[in-house]
C-alpha cells in the first residue's frame, strides 16, 4: 500500500464527509442558529418596547397622581367652604331661635306682670272694702257696690 493511495482515499472520504455535512448537517445547524439569533433579537426588541412602555406608564401614573392630588385639594377646599356655610347657617338659626325665645320670654313676663297687677288690684279692692267697712262700722256689700269697686280698681 502506498501512502499516496491512502492519502487520496482519505481526501476523497473527507470530501464526501464535507459534502454530506454541507448538504444534510450544516443547514439545520445554521437554521437553528438563525432562529436563535432572531429569537434573541426579538427578545431584545421586546425588552426595549417594555422599557419604553414602562416609562410611559410611569409618566401616566405620575400625571394621574398629580390630577388626583389636585382633585383632592379641590374637594377639601369645597368641604371647608361648605363647613363654613353650615357653621354660618347654624349661627343664624341659633340667633333667630334665641331672638324668638327672648321674645316669647318677654311676652310671658308681660303676661305674668299683667296677671300680677290684676291680682293686686283685686286684693287692694278687697282691702279697701274691708277697711271702709271697719271705718264705717258696718258691712259694705261688695255686690251692691261693684261699680264703685270697679272704678277703684281701674284707678289703681
Amino acid at each position: 500500500m502506498n501512502i499516496n493511495m491512502t492519502l487520496i482515499g482519505q481526501s476523497i472520504t473527507f470530501a464526501i464527509f464535507v459534502w454530506f455535512c454541507m448538504k444534510y448537517v450544516w443547514p439545520p445547524i445554521i437554521g437553528a442558529l438563525e432562529a436563535r439569533k432572531k429569537q434573541i433579537a426579538d427578545g431584545l426588541a421586546a425588552g426595549d418596547r417594555g422599557k419604553h412602555e414602562l416609562e410611559l406608564a410611569a409618566k401616566r401614573a405620575s400625571e394621574t397622581m398629580l390630577e388626583a392630588k389636585l382633585k383632592a385639594v379641590e374637594i377639601i377646599a369645597q368641604a371647608e367652604k361648605r363647613a363654613i356655610q353650615v357653621i354660618e347657617e347654624a349661627k343664624n338659626d341659633a340667633k333667630a331661635e334665641g331672638d324668638r325665645m327672648i321674645a316669647a320670654a318677654r311676652a310671658e313676663i308681660e303676661q305674668e306682670s299683667h296677671r300680677a297687677r290684676e291680682s293686686l288690684r283685686g286684693e287692694v279692692a278687697a282691702l279697701v272694702v274691708a277697711g271702709a267697712g271697719k271705718v264705717l262700722r258696718r258691712e259694705v256689700d261688695a255686690k251692691a257696690h261693684a261699680d264703685l269697686l270697679e272704678v277703684i280698681k281701674n284707678e289703681l
